[in-house]
């Protein structure tokens, strides 16, 4: 792995790229604030401890918090992280600090006009709104300002994946027989699948939804909205993942006392991600009448491929954090455990949110099975699933993470441990009490995304416990997660306005105990894995899209998706391949 000279001297050796960095993780952090706060009126008001909105207002809020948390705060912060690592791995700073900044100010041109939009809805006489939740594809329809910032800020991640290229393509011309620093390769192939799946989301609301916003069409086929948004909407999660694992490959074995166990397992990793990611949206959409029950089951099976590159990180990254622990003279087969630094919260933090990402796994893998995700689907069960991922294994990992990259972009040393150790900790346990409540809810049938949880004359049932037990959960645990996001605000706030520190936070990250001269050179081979990726996203969407085209009344529309079953010639192929699976079953067994 290249690795910077040194160590600690980040800001003095790249200013430019240490002040793009910062200006990432201002507006990242700043939406995190403003997108906690949402959280928390949400999760009182829907459990009914106490209630300071209308009803009406909750969707607006709800929008907010899906886009401010779960769009800008993460992008923005994996844009900062990303900057950081190409810059630090290749050794070299960004080939124009201008059009580094260029997509700075257009993602957050882009950002500002899309939260103009949401808080909109807050004033009824405006006539400006935008609440149509996270997932912002048709019948629901927003204002055309809230579609052209989306727009504008997918381009401006477009235009910074560009940026690191760029850096990546000039650093080769010097070193044309190198392998490509790991957190670069990192950097590149999470890029590409975000290119590939954003193209998904970039014609709906392009072709589509701008224009139906604008009047300009009358209508929209809503399945295909809807197909074209988790074509993007579950890539986006590795998107989001992706600087997590950067930080859990690299820093985290680090702050253990070690070194990565593995670089080989690490490029294979990211390389799975970017083939499987986005071939397997259509397991979001098990419950469409209009796309055939075929295609569904063959996005469940490609999504059981994904636990592969998942368990080979929790395999790669527990064994460099055990060689950290053991290199501080930790012994036994668990007590190895009480030798690593627990008192360090940028280490305990990231530990935290990779232990609740297993557990996010695992209730991942009911959602993906067709079968069982009948009976959770649209309840609340689905966001105790993603507040274990997106809401712990990717937040709490950044805001950890934060606390070992933000002193070194700044020349600052952290304001205090004991209060960014407490932080982390409180946003365990508050996911921990959240979570686990809307997971139980969700198999009692409560629904989600709405703010009157509770029908006429029905009573939800659990079999532990009460519906009140479970609500009085959820407002405890959103109070402890927004209290810990206001210590972490508080504690970077000083951080950052504090005085420049003459002891630097040492940098440097120490090579794995196996390097990439272990692994064929094949795994460098950006353009074959990216045309392979693409080859597989046309195998898996030609067929579905060009059956709700043609069964929800073409491009625009104009009628009702019907349901659709397997069409006579993918019936004719997927008999064939079952019956010829048995016979070979027959013929070995």
């Amino acid at each position: 792995m290249a690795t910077a000279s040194g160590g600690g001297e980040f800001v003095d050796k790249f200013p430019d790229e240490a002040a793009v960095i910062k200006a990432s993780f201002l507006i990242a952090f700043v939406s995190l604030g403003i997108g906690a706060f949402f959280g928390l009126v949400q999760a009182l008001h829907r459990t009914n401890v106490l209630r300071v909105i209308d009803s009406a207002d909750y969707y607006t809020m709800l929008t907010g918090h899906g886009v401010l948390l779960a769009i800008v705060f993460t992008i923005f912060f994996l844009c900062g992280v990303f900057h950081w690592a190409v810059a630090r791995s290749l050794d070299r700073p960004a080939e124009s600090a201008l059009f580094s900044w260029a997509w700075v100010g257009l993602m957050t041109t882009g950002a500002v006009l899309a939260t103009i939009a949401i808080l909109g809805g807050f004033v009824p006489n405006l006539g400006m709104s935008a609440d149509v939740l996270f997932t912002f594809y048709a019948p629901l329809q927003a204002h055309p300002i809230f579609y052209i910032g989306l727009a504008m800020f997918i381009v401006g991640t477009w235009l910074s994946g560009a940026d690191w290229f760029l850096s990546y393509r000039a650093w080769r011309q010097d070193h044309p027989d190198e392998r490509i620093p790991l957190q670069t390769f990192m950097v590149l192939t999470t890029m590409i699948m975000w290119y590939i799946s954003t193209l998904g989301v970039a014609v709906s609301v392009v072709f589509f939804l701008i224009p139906w916003s604008l009047g300009l069409i009358e209508s929209v086929n809503p399945l295909l909205t809807r197909t074209l948004f988790w074509y993007f909407g579950h890539p986006i999660v590795y998107f989001w993942l992706m600087p997590a694992y950067l930080l859990w490959y690299t820093v985290l074995p680090k702050l253990a006392g070690g070194r990565l166990f593995s670089d080989p397992l690490a490029r294979v990793v990211f390389l799975l991600f970017l083939l499987l990611s986005t071939p397997v949206g259509i397991h979001h959409q098990y419950l469409d009448p209009g796309i055939a029950e075929g295609f569904k089951f063959i996005a469940m099976t490609n999504t059981m491929f994904l636990l592969l590159p998942s368990l080979l990180t929790a395999f790669t990254v527990v064994a460099s954090v055990e060689h950290g622990a053991r290199q501080r003279g930790g012994k036994g087969y668990l007590r190895w455990l009480g030798a690593l630094p627990w008192r360090d919260p940028a280490f305990t933090g990231m530990a935290l949110a990779g232990a609740m990402f297993a557990a996010g796994g695992f209730s991942g893998m009911i959602n993906a099975g067709m079968n069982i995700n009948y009976l959770i689907h649209n309840t609340l069960w689905v966001p105790g699933h993603f507040h274990l991922t997106v809401g712990t294994a990717v937040a709490l990992t950044m805001m950890a993470g934060s606390y070992w990259l933000v002193p070194q972009v700044t020349g600052t040393k952290l304001y205090s441990r004991p209060i960014g150790l407490l932080q982390v900790i409180m946003w365990f346990v508050g996911m921990v009490f959240m979570s686990n409540a809307m997971h139980r809810a969700g198999l009692a049938g409560i629904p989600r995304r709405t703010a009157e949880p509770q029908y006429q004359n029905f009573e939800f049932l659990t079999p532990i416990g009460s519906i009140f037990e479970l609500r009085v959960q959820i407002a405890l645990g959103g109070t402890l997660l927004f209290l810990s996001v206001v210590l972490f605000l508080f504690n970077i706030l000083l951080t950052s306005l504090g005085e420049e520190s003459d002891r630097p936070v040492d940098s440097h990250l120490p090579e794995p105990l196996s390097g990439p001269e272990g692994s064929p050179r094949i795994l460098d081979n950006l353009a074959m894995w990216t045309g392979i990726a693409a080859v597989l996203v046309v195998l898996a969407y030609t067929l579905p899209l060009a059956g709700i085209i043609q069964n929800g009344g073409g491009l625009f529309g104009g009628g009702l998706p019907v349901p659709a079953t397997v069409s006579a010639g993918f019936d004719l192929v997927f008999t064939t391949v079952t019956s010829a699976f048995n016979t070979l079953w027959g013929v070995v067994a």
